[in-house]
């Protein structure tokens, strides 16, 4: 096609109003993709999101391994742990606010241990100086009782 031809038939379709309707047909299905886009692109951050952190559940993982080792300590016997975390789950994104780069777990403020052999001298040492090892926390951080019987 040469371009007097095709001049003539965009000439065409404009005066009979068919190029209108094919542009604003073209701008619709334009916007509709676009807004799809969004909204997949959206579901996607979401399920990153799905991943999200559970501050009682990593609490009470960190609890029932605590109380595990602990009881395995000698002069130590059955163990109940208590922690209470300082902040929530923070996570540090990209500047475009997407993209998850890390996220940083909460940290221990302090620990109960309630075993039977808290009211043992050696096996408190043995007890305090496990969980600071464990948890990167000073001994100030640690309370240690005896198990009532």
């Amino acid at each position: 096609m040469n371009e007097n031809n095709i001049k003539e038939r965009l000439r065409t379709l404009s005066q009979s109003g068919k190029l209108r309707k094919i542009i604003i047909i073209a701008g619709a299905l334009g916007i509709a993709l676009i807004m799809l886009s969004t909204f997949l692109g959206s579901n996607n951050s979401q399920s990153e999101n799905d991943e999200s952190f559970s501050v009682s559940s990593y609490s009470s993982n960190i609890q029932r391994e605590l109380e595990s080792l602990i009881s395995d300590i000698e002069g130590a016997g059955e163990t109940r742990v208590l922690l209470t975390m300082e902040n929530s789950a923070e996570y540090v994104y990209l500047e475009n606010g997407t993209t998850k780069t890390k996220a940083i777990e909460p940290r221990v403020r302090g620990v109960l241990v309630i075993c039977e052999g808290g009211d043992d001298p050696v096996a408190v040492g043995r007890i305090t100086e496990a969980v600071t090892k464990a948890l990167d926390i000073s001994a100030a951080k640690v309370c240690i009782s005896k198990l009532s019987e």
